[in-house]
């Protein structure tokens, strides 16, 4: 692969990291993140930048990162050049931002957006830097499963190699200096994506959220800032850095505040076993019926079900299908992915169709006109 290919071929294909299914916790946690938000001395924050200021972001990021080099391969994307469904397919691979993906053109009248871009290790997409979002930089380091502390090392080794061959904005009494206040200081932000569905079904997870507004957490749902949560997979991150090193906010994130939500989550299924056993297994198994027998199927159709499917999994309701196969299918499901996997571009409806055709191939339904062979990618 070439470092300046965009990614229309086979990146729809290939199984992210954060939905391989493994690690620790991975019952509950799907994945770690951690980002760092950097921007280079001498030039305005990207809100207040010209295009000739972000154009000059771009070149010297790009060549920086392309220098140092993200893993076995790595991708770049001028996002200028890139349609909008491959934005919104890195979008639903989470390598770029909503901000991003919509490509905003701030300056002038041309329908080319702002000098914007994104890099990414391939295959892994472990590694992925945004180029000129709301900071010039912002780094991204994610691993399947609890592993802040993995994702954190990785990060961290990025930001140095690239610190050496830029100068970033930093203050010896506030550190990084960043486009939000919350970022100022580290400009880390550390977040784990959650699957939490017993809690839904119990009526706490409202208790949940309660508290960690409390504690100063961000909860979003499955697709980041902005959305709401679908199929109770929620996002839970920190939001202040200032006055505080990185290894603590990680450590009091990882040690205290992500295992206690853990535990609230066991609890609640082991109850649901213990004493709503039926209802739940008649949930889990109505939800598959639906997956290989629906002939229409919205994108939030196909992730509530997915969602009880991969509890029934979790709690070995369910012998199959195996957890790998629901995370495909959460992807897969996706807008982008979706018409990237048929091969062409499709309205709404069209998509609903072609979606219930992929579930009921993957799940052992009828499909037809060699669906389930192409859904085999």
């Amino acid at each position: 692969m070439k470092p300046h290919e965009t990614p229309t071929g086979e990146l729809h294909r290939r199984r992210t990291e954060w939905l391989r299914g493994g690690g620790d916790a991975s019952d509950v946690v799907l994945s770690s993140r951690v980002r760092l938000a950097r921007n280079l001395a001498g030039l305005p924050f990207v809100n207040k930048a010209t295009r000739a200021d972000l154009a000059v972001v771009l070149e010297r990021c790009r060549d920086a990162v392309l220098d140092v080099g993200l893993g076995e391969r790595t991708l770049w994307v001028d996002l200028r050049e890139s349609s909008a469904i491959d934005r919104a397919l890195l979008l639903e691979r989470r390598l770029i931002s909503h901000t991003l993906a919509s490509n905003p053109k701030r300056h002038g009248t041309t329908n080319v957006g702002d000098p914007r871009g994104v890099a990414a290790s391939i295959p892994d997409e472990r590694l992925a830097v945004m180029v000129n979002e709301e900071d010039h930089l912002r780094l991204q380091a994610i691993r399947c499963g609890l592993a802040l502390g993995e994702a954190h090392a990785a990060v961290d080794a990025l930001d140095d190699q690239l610190e050496a061959r830029m100068d970033f904005a930093f203050s010896p009494r506030f550190g990084y200096l960043t486009a939000c206040p919350t970022n100022v200081g580290t400009g880390a932000r550390f977040s784990v994506m959650l699957h939490l569905p017993a809690l839904s079904i119990t009526g706490d997870i409202e208790r949940v959220k309660r508290a960690a507004g409390d504690m100063s957490l961000a909860v979003r749902g499955f697709a980041g800032e902005g959305t709401e949560s679908v199929g109770d997979f929620f996002q839970l991150s920190n939001q202040t850095t200032l006055g505080r090193s990185e290894d603590a906010i990680r450590d009091a994130f990882e040690r205290r505040v992500v295992p206690q939500v853990i535990e609230y989550e066991r609890q609640a299924r082991r109850r649901l076993i213990e004493t709503r056993r039926v209802e739940l297994e008649d949930r889990v198994y109505r939800a598959l019926a639906l997956l290989r027998e629906a002939r229409l199927m919205t994108t939030e159709e196909a992730m509530r079900h997915l969602s009880v499917v991969r509890l029934g999994v979790t709690l070995g309701v369910l012998t199959s299908p195996s957890l790998e196969e629901v995370h495909a299918l959460l992807l897969l499901v996706q807008p982008a992915h979706l018409q990237r996997l048929i091969g062409r571009a499709m309205t709404k409806e069209q998509r609903r169709v072609e979606r219930a055709i992929l579930t009921r191939s993957r799940f052992g339904g009828e499909a037809r006109d060699g669906s389930a062979e192409r859904a085999q990618g």
